[in-house]
């Protein structure tokens, strides 16, 4: 009670006050001059002291209840009543119940309460609080549809495992930018998409620099596995181990197993078609996907989603970053709420284009964005096709979580043409500068050349859509750095926009956007290695770096190159 009524560690406090009570007559601490904070806590504590029997270990209960900041800001007479339906949901003050458990609803900010009770009944009994949880979920959803406010849907089992506060904290202070929860789930979920047997999902995960406990059963049969950070150990000093089922819903080993569970691949392909081949098995894949009904459907955005992964790590790297935020904001829309089939053709199709970039595409190509980019498109395609399916099967979540990686993925596809435009532009000579009448040439300092101009002269028909966009401020500041870089704007903007076409596009200014993005990458990228002395991404080549001596051709589900690690594993000795 001292922390609700007090200043707060992470957000601060703001006029905490009590909306509610388990009587009306019940004072507030923070609006009463003789009653104190410790009165609440000793009247709330009272039935617990007066219990016949074994009293509970831990007797009190707590949940918060919170809106996200774009829904309305609701009254204390509605956080009120949110309240009291909550507790009678959670059989902890029922409405016809006179002898139910105390409690008290407690405001410190405009968008959350605290409820916070005691595990004892007026009568000695204890409250049956089985089921709280998920009573309570129901309880907000009614409540979102009569207070208009943002609809979430009923927890399908289908949400991934949070880092807890202690485990957030824990990072902090060890220095790493994510909870190792986090970082122990991707790099899983990698091993798992790559993976074609028990054998090679342990050696992925043995080769990314996990340490791996396997659980034998006992007649020999491996039945789970554990996966711990090295370096991450509690307060007795002993490895933190966290099983696969806590990971993610997907990562339990039998739900790992379902993933080579069907019939065989077909993952014929040279390296240097890798992509190819993968873009026109996505393609037929996108065609297929849930034409077999809900179980197959199901089984086919699995495997989508285990593509995606393995595609963000095998991706180019200027365009890496967009990859792994689409892989992630698509793991939801991976899992449905449904039984799997494993005999789906999109699923096959899916499968062996994950294989054919986990086994080609590590060794040649890599960072190509000209032939990845086809790639690219085809899954633009499937991801749309997956979010149309899971509307149809009202997975409002799903949806929008596929419609949020789509957005994603199609960003790296007008960053990639960027990249490929300006590994084949050609400045064109530079023109005189126009003559002043005293003989002077007029001087352009950089900045200010008027790119209204700029934009009417190099896309004269979509000039006046690009000026009227809500993204016309961000791409009038990207040429200007383009001008700034010492390239003509008016040059380059004619070269990106003539690389794919425009009229689909949903935003042009967005997507011109983009596409200066990926031409100030490869631009930035190449002058960097041209200002090192090293030949990192030549232009018009792979981008790739040259390999050391005796190094052989990296895992799928090892860290890609060029990205910061957690930790790193205990150096080996020579």
């Amino acid at each position: 009670m001292f922390y609700l009524y007090g200043p707060g560690k992470r957000d601060e406090h703001v006029d905490p006050h009590m909306v509610a009570a388990w009587g009306p007559y019940v004072p507030d601490p923070a609006r009463s001059a003789e009653f104190a904070i410790p009165d609440l806590a000793a009247l709330l504590d009272a039935p617990v002291r007066v219990l016949l029997g074994k009293k509970p270990p831990l007797h009190v209960f707590h949940v918060a209840v919170r809106n996200p900041p774009e829904d309305r800001q609701l009254s204390d007479e509605e956080w009120a009543r949110v309240a009291r339906e909550m507790m009678h949901a959670a059989g902890i003050a029922p409405h016809t119940d006179e002898r139910g458990c105390r409690w008290v609803a407690v405001r410190h900010a405009d968008d959350h309460i605290h409820i916070v009770a005691t595990r004892a009944r007026e009568d000695g009994r204890q409250p049956d609080t089985s089921w709280s949880k998920l009573r309570m979920q129901e309880v907000a959803r009614r409540f979102e549809v009569e207070f208009g406010l943002r609809r979430l849907t009923h927890a399908d089992g289908t949400a991934r495992r949070w880092a807890k506060t202690g485990e957030t904290e824990k990072a902090t202070r060890r220095g790493l930018s994510e909870p190792v929860r986090e970082t122990l789930q991707r790099t899983v979920r990698e091993a798992a998409a790559a993976a074609v047997s028990d054998a090679d999902f342990f050696g992925r995960l043995a080769a990314a620099g996990l340490r791996v406990k396997q659980r034998v059963a006992p007649d020999g049969n491996v039945t789970g596995y554990s996966v711990a950070l090295p370096g991450d150990r509690d307060g007795g000093q002993k490895p933190v181990w966290f099983p696969g089922t806590r990971l993610a819903p997907d990562l339990s080993l039998p739900r790992v197993r379902e993933r080579w569970s069907g019939p065989p691949l077909n993952t014929a392909a040279t390296p240097a078609d890798a992509w190819r081949v993968a873009a026109e098995k996505v393609r037929a894949a996108a065609d297929q996907l849930g034409a077999g009904g809900l179980h197959q459907g199901a089984g086919d955005v699995a495997a989508l989603g285990d593509l995606i992964v393995t595609a963000a790590v095998v991706s180019p790297y200027l365009v890496r970053s967009q990859m792994r935020k689409a892989a992630y904001e698509f793991e939801r829309a991976s899992r449905a709420p449904a039984a799997r089939q494993m005999e789906g053709q999109a699923r096959q199709l899916y499968r062996e284009s994950t294989q054919v970039l986990a086994r080609s595409v590590s060794s040649v190509g890599r960072n190509d964005t000209v032939a990845a980019l086809g790639l690219l498109l085809a899954l633009v395609t499937a991801v749309e096709a997956s979010r149309r399916w899971h509307q149809a099967q009202e997975h409002r979540v799903q949806a929008e979580a596929a419609g949020r990686a789509g957005r994603l993925l199609h960003e790296a596809v007008e960053v990639s043409v960027g990249v490929n435009a300006a590994r084949d532009y050609k400045p064109r000579p530079k023109r005189a500068a126009a003559r002043t009448g005293t003989g002077r040439r007029a001087a352009t300092t950089p900045g200010t050349r008027p790119m209204v101009g700029t934009v009417q002269d190099a896309l004269p028909e979509h000039a006046r859509e690009v000026l009227a966009d809500p993204a016309w401020p961000a791409l009038r500041a990207r040429l200007a750095e383009v001008e700034e870089a010492g390239d003509d704007p008016g040059d380059v903007l004619a070269a990106v926009a003539a690389r794919r076409e425009l009229n689909s596009a949903g935003s042009v200014a967005e997507v011109l956007v983009w596409r200066l993005d990926g031409w100030q990458r490869q631009r930035g990228s190449a002058a960097a290695a041209s200002g090192s002395g090293t030949t990192a991404a030549p232009a018009g080549g792979t981008g790739r770096t040259p390999r050391a001596r005796g190094q052989g051709a990296p895992s799928p589900t090892q860290r890609p190159p060029g990205e910061e690690q957690q930790r790193k594993g205990p150096k080996r000795g020579r």
